[in-house]
């Protein structure tokens, strides 16, 4: 048989770039992005996961005084400052008092690494996931790093092209097409998860881990840390969903809500499996 030659012979079908991105080619690339996490995850022994959600659009404390400072010092300069700059003066106050968000899931997440790192079992290993990318996930990335401790990222590819954030480790840095396969695992090796404040996102992904939970979808019993009471009070009314029974009194127990890093550190600790 002769050997197989572009522009001679056909190329096989698992080998033709044209054919693998084609739409009938959709289910090999969605089967590709399911099995490729689970080899690598296998080659580091990776066995669980602490997922950490939250907004892309948190910044840190050092960043959101450098803004505010700067748009006061707009405003100074001003004569008579516009309604764009009153607008800006607001955001940067707003980033500024949001940005206590970004330090505590810094810092949770180098005490989780920290304990895990020193509470290793033969067999186990825990590491941070994120989203991989700017925000709450950037700063989940962070603590890890700063524990010394690998940590997860599970990019998406986006049509505003998400950013990588730097701190995740390299070769745990995953690259989804797909939400739902991301989706699958965040939650396949998930055995807690965080959830700061957010918007579509990390409601989405929130009020999923919550339905998988709550219909017993999910086998394993995940503790689920709702982060930042005056947040989740303000923007989910839970005890309305109950009062127009929408859900149980009982759905209540399926999320914890926690306003502290030591407070959120030691349920976690007390209700993790490791």
């Amino acid at each position: 048989m002769g050997k197989e030659k572009e522009g001679i012979w056909p190329l096989k079908s698992y080998k033709n770039p044209e054919f693998l991105n084609s739409p009938p080619a959709r289910l090999i690339r969605v089967l590709a992005e399911l099995i490729e996490p689970e080899v690598r995850c296998v080659e580091h022994g990776i066995t669980g996961t602490v997922v950490f959600f939250g907004s892309a659009r948190t910044i840190s404390e050092k960043e959101a005084v450098k803004n505010l400072k700067k748009v006061e010092a707009e405003i100074k300069g001003a004569k008579k400052p516009s309604t764009f700059l009153k607008r800006k003066y607001h955001d940067a106050r707003s980033d500024l008092e949001m940005s206590a968000y970004y330090e505590d899931a810094r810092d949770l997440s180098q005490k989780l690494a920290e304990y895990f790192k020193k509470n290793k079992k033969p067999g186990k290993k825990f590491v941070i996931s994120t989203g991989g990318g700017s925000g709450i996930m950037e700063a989940a990335n962070l603590g890890a790093s700063k524990a010394g401790a690998e940590s997860m990222g599970l990019n998406i590819s986006l049509p505003m092209e998400q950013e990588h954030n730097p701190y995740q480790t390299r070769d745990l840095g995953f690259e989804f097409h797909y939400f739902f396969v991301r989706k699958f695992w965040f939650v396949n090796l998930a055995r807690a998860i965080i959830v700061f404040p957010g918007g579509f996102g990390t409601m989405d992904e929130l009020f999923e881990i919550l339905t998988l939970t709550q219909t017993g979808k999910s086998r394993k019993s995940i503790p689920v840390v709702l982060y930042g009471k005056n947040f989740w009070d303000e923007i989910v009314n839970f005890d309305n969903l109950v009062k127009w029974r929408m859900i149980s009194k009982e759905d209540l127990k399926l999320f914890r809500v926690c306003s502290e890093v030591d407070e959120a550190f030691l349920h976690l600790k007390k209700n993790l499996r490791l």
